[in-house]
Order: C-alpha cells, then structure tokens, then sequence
C-alpha cells in the first residue's frame, strides 16, 4: 500500500470513479426493471464491471476495512438521492438517521 498525499488523492478519485460508474449501473438496472429492454441491463452490467475495476485499483491505495465503509457510504448517499430525486422514490425517516449514522462513521473513520 502506497503512503502519503498522493495515496490519498489517488484512492479517491478512484473511489469517485468507481462510484459513478456504479450508481450509472444501479439507475440502469432500476430502467430496466421498470420495463426497459435487454440491453439496458446489459449497460447496467457494463458501468458495474468498470467500477469495479476502479474499486479494485482503489484498493492498493487503501485498507479494505475503512475503504468499503466510505465507498458504501458514499454509493449509499449517491443511490438514495438519485431514488428519491429522479425516481421519486420516498425514504423514512428511520432511512433518513441510517443515512446521516453513515455520514458520521466516514467522518470518524478519517480523524
């Protein structure tokens, strides 16, 4: 594992690489599950793939433990906007705490 700056900026950009291409995968796979064609889960499967392979990169920069903890905080807070933003889909509030618990643990797990 690589130390300094330069690991930190390179593990998240790759993480914000790897996120984006996941969440483009997850509104593809939603498309297609609201009836969309074939092909759009083949998309979907595409853009999961490519932010896997950024996750992995990710990870020579980075401990497992704390790098899937900001990555799942992060594609969390990403999916859970775009649901309620374009799919206009609802969150509890029991969701809404869930969310704002992750927040923090990111923000801890960076002290």
């Amino acid at each position: 594992m690589v130390s300094g700056d330069f690991a930190k900026y390179a593990f998240f950009g790759l993480l914000v690489l790897a996120l984006i291409f996941e969440v483009g995968g997850d509104v593809f796979f939603k498309k297609w599950s609201l009836g969309g064609k074939n092909y759009v889960l083949l998309f979907g499967l595409l853009l999961y793939f490519i932010g896997t392979v950024f996750w992995a990169i990710s990870l020579k920069y980075e401990y497992l433990s704390k790098a899937i903890t900001v990555f799942t905080v992060m594609n969390l807070i990403a999916v859970v906007a775009i649901g309620v933003l374009y799919f206009k889909e609802d969150i509890s509030l029991v969701n809404k705490i869930g969310i704002g618990l992750g927040v923090v643990s990111v923000f801890l797990m960076e002290l």
